[in-house]
């Protein structure tokens, strides 16, 4: 008897021991957590205090957790501008239009390339990777978008780069390790063929990697200006990171330009501008996000577990 009590003592103990150091694990693990969310969040955080500040005390360094001299200067200034609301409504046609004909090209192309049966997939996967690495450059692109007449048109911000080479290979990876090959074997028996069965089945077990490239693809289409800058000489088809772009070089070179109070003012508007313009083109995408968080979640594991 006194051996089988020194026994449950020694459990007991070691028990109590193993709790112990699994909660002085948590809280380190929640302790870091802590200090890497502050550290991740608190740029945004300024960015939206120094937009409702005097740029004088943001630039003093007296802005850091509170907004001083809470002024709303510089959202007057910059929705004085008719042309940003031309912006916005284009730029939420391109994230639309774009991320749509980008997930179902993207999409489309996985699938194929994950079916072994495909002839050529091979050759096909090493010319995709090389076009990663090598192109033709700009001069070339833009001849080509010219002479396919799609140059200062709205099909030039959604059609020629939508293929990603990159979201095709995750795809592809998704498609080989989260789809059994057996529902392939099973539909055909029921004479389902691949445009069937990729839309049928495929797809609708798909929902992870869709919104993990839907997403991806509508950030990218959301903050896209170079490719207007290039292709897009009417202004009414400017989107608004372009638009947004342009009004600030514009208050920068008339605060420049002049002088005494009114330069002065002019300065201050830019220097106030800068942090709105943050918010005004990166806060509308951002409340995307939560809809489709627990899809992304799962999409950001894709390939990291095989069975």
């Amino acid at each position: 008897m006194g051996t089988i009590a020194v026994s449950d003592n020694r459990k007991a103990s070691n028990v109590r021991n193993n709790r112990s150091s699994d909660t002085v694990m948590e809280v380190m693990v929640y302790t870091f957590a802590a200090i890497f969310l502050v550290i991740l969040i608190y740029p945004l955080y300024f960015i939206v205090i120094a937009s409702f500040s005097d740029p004088s005390a943001v630039g003093s360094g007296q802005v850091n957790l509170v907004p001083k001299g809470f002024t709303l200067d510089g959202y007057k200034e910059l929705f004085r501008h008719d042309n940003i609301w031309a912006g916005y409504r284009n730029t939420i046609f391109y994230t639309i239009v774009g991320t749509a004909i980008g997930v179902i090209v993207n999409i489309s192309a996985a699938y194929a390339m994950s079916r072994k049966e495909l002839v050529g997939r091979n050759g096909l996967s090493i010319f995709f990777i090389i076009t990663m690495f090598f192109n033709g450059g700009l001069i070339p692109t833009f001849m080509t978008i010219r002479d396919l007449h799609l140059y200062n048109t709205f099909w030039v911000m959604v059609v020629p780069f939508s293929v990603s080479v990159y979201n095709i290979i995750v795809a592809r990876t998704f498609f080989q390790t989260s789809i059994p090959n057996d529902l392939w074997e099973a539909a055909q028996l029921d004479g389902c063929g691949h445009i069937r069965y990729f839309i049928r089945v495929v797809l609708p077990l798909s929902k992870a990697i869709v919104a993990v490239l839907g997403l991806w693809i509508a950030v990218s289409q959301w903050n896209s200006y170079f490719n207007a800058l290039i292709y897009l000489k009417k202004q009414n088809l400017y989107p608004l990171q372009l638009v947004l772009r342009n009004i600030l070089i514009t208050n920068q070179m008339q605060s420049s330009l002049g002088s005494g109070e009114a330069a002065q003012i002019a300065m201050r508007l830019a220097n106030l501008m800068r942090y709105s313009v943050i918010i005004v083109a990166t806060v509308p995408i951002m409340c995307v996000y939560p809809f489709i968080q627990k899809y992304f979640n799962q999409g950001v594991m894709i390939g990291a577990v095989k069975e």
